[in-house]
């Protein structure tokens, strides 16, 4: 069955980051993944003409939890709203990739009827810099109404570049849900076109810890029932 173009109880996640090569896809993927397992099946939105989302997808193996996948790569007023008439009835939660080098318009076409918005960003002195500016236009933009978190990506424990980056954002106030580490454990898993969920846990235990500080947050900001954190590993590693 699909949905009514104007259903207002999706769950809505943006992942968003104008700079290119800071892991939106990573972190989509890794969401998706995760509420598959969870259920009922989310729709994962590509909004990236590179496709990297799409390709991932594609990779999934054909007994892996079910995501629904849409290529939306044609940003505009159109394609924003469309989407929603391909979403089935059953999903409840939406997580879009956006591409890099987003305008002003478009961002506010992605942003405007987001339940929150997830920005990853890499530990560097250029990325940084970066994103300081571009989360304060946005909450400019959004006029502080939907709810922003930096998600740290790629990091190093101990390092002067991700001490500088926790400094700068408690300055603007948007919390860092999450620091992900510089990690194999998600390349090996997008080979396979899965998350790190469904990985051997033991192999992934690290990654996990801190992609659960994610899904708590949105738990919380997004009404859902909470699930404890361990409970939810060992529900999905039995």
């Amino acid at each position: 069955m699909i949905i009514d173009p104007y259903r207002d109880d999706l769950n809505k996640i943006v992942i968003l980051n104008p700079k290119g090569g800071c892991g939106k896809t990573t972190l989509a993927t890794n969401l998706a993944s995760y509420y598959a397992l969870r259920g009922p099946p989310p729709a994962l939105i590509d909004n990236d003409p590179n496709g990297y989302t799409v390709r991932w997808l594609e990779k999934r193996p054909r007994n892996s939890c079910e995501i629904h996948g849409i290529a939306n790569h044609k940003l505009s007023i159109h394609a924003t709203r469309t989407w929603q008439l391909r979403i089935p009835n059953e999903t409840s939660t939406v997580i879009i990739d956006t591409p890099a080098a987003l305008g002003r318009h478009e961002i506010n076409e992605l942003t405007s009827d987001a339940d929150c918005i997830l920005i990853p960003v890499l530990p560097s002195a250029m990325d940084i810099r970066y994103a300081t500016n571009f989360i304060a236009e946005l909450l400019l933009l959004t006029q502080f109404d939907r709810p922003v978190a930096v998600v740290a990506n790629r990091t190093r424990q101990n390092t002067h570049s991700l001490t500088m980056l926790l400094r700068i954002l408690t300055n603007l106030e948007t919390p860092i849900i999450a620091v992900l580490r510089d990690s194999q454990n998600y390349l090996h898993a997008a080979d396979l076109g899965l998350g790190i969920y469904e990985m051997p846990y033991h192999r992934v235990k690290k990654d996990v810890e801190q992609m659960d500080l994610i899904i708590d947050w949105l738990d919380q900001l997004l009404t859902r029932t909470p699930v404890n954190g361990l409970g939810m590993r060992n529900e999905i590693f039995s």
